[in-house]
């Protein structure tokens, strides 16, 4: 006390340390306990993804990505895209509407006889997260129907028309036993930009790599003069092609923020 008293000075100097000392250990605290339970949060809160995103793309150390087409417009280039896929032994996915199956139901036969993956892709290619649940379920339920008139097979990949999804829309699909299937890589062929802009995107895509999904449509200006050229490349690169039914986990998974999967 007689000390403080005849430097006070030092006194105010003592009580400030003592305040910095203090407020470092408090931080020191909440740091160690954030780091101690941050594991539990992550998994908190990826515990909730595989009901909310679709998958993107797959986790697996195979050099191996999938092919898959949207098929909502014509089909007067089916036949050339089939032979190419056939050419490099490549097993596809398409992703059908309804209204398109019911116009070509030819199309369904040929696509079901070369061994490609049919996907469901809605009814009549509406917004999903603009409908009510039962419409949501008409859509989804309405494409399966006409699809399995036609093949006798019940399709167990979904994709929502333009890519618009909600957690109400992978519910929905959930439902009715379906995967909802996104993708990493965009070829934007529906753009019409030409054949090399559609094999320069997908083949120098920042995303592109093992396990990628890769969206291409069928009915589109330069898709089927591109594809040959661009499976090629691909292959050149050293990717195989995996149907996507095969490609994707359906039990035992988790699934990133990105939408990517993991087998667990």
């Amino acid at each position: 006390m007689q000390y403080f008293e005849e430097f006070p000075e030092l006194k105010a100097k003592e009580i400030r340390y003592f305040k910095i000392v203090i407020f470092i250990m408090i931080v020191l605290t909440v740091v160690i306990c954030i780091d101690d339970h941050s594991s539990d949060v992550i998994a908190v809160v990826g515990e909730h993804y595989e009901d909310s995103l679709p998958i993107y793309s797959v986790d697996t150390e195979e050099k191996v990505v999938s092919i898959t087409f949207d098929a909502a417009w014509g089909d007067e280039d089916l036949d050339e895209i089939l032979g190419i896929l056939d050419a490099h032994n490549c097993k596809a996915a398409f992703f059908v509407t309804g209204d398109w199956a019911s116009r070509y139901p030819d199309a369904i036969e040929k696509i079901h006889k070369y061994g490609h993956d049919i996907g469901n892709h809605g009814a009549n290619h509406k917004h999903m997260t603009s409908l009510s649940q039962s419409e949501m379920l008409e859509e989804i339920e309405g494409c399966h129907n006409i699809v399995k008139s036609i093949t006798g097979v019940d399709m167990t990949l979904f994709r929502a028309p333009y890519g618009d999804y909600n957690e109400s829309v992978i519910l929905a699909a959930k439902s009715e036993g379906y995967s909802t299937v996104q993708w990493d890589v965009d070829s934007l062929d529906w753009k019409d930009y030409g054949v090399d802009a559609i094999i320069d995107r997908v083949c120098n895509h920042k995303e592109l790599k093992n396990g990628s999904i890769i969206l291409l449509h069928n009915g589109s200006k330069y898709t089927a003069q591109a594809l040959d050229e661009l499976l090629t490349k691909l292959e050149n690169e050293g990717y195989t092609f995996a149907p996507l039914s095969k490609l994707i986990y359906t039990e035992d998974y988790s699934i990133d923020h990105t939408g990517r999967q993991f087998k667990e």
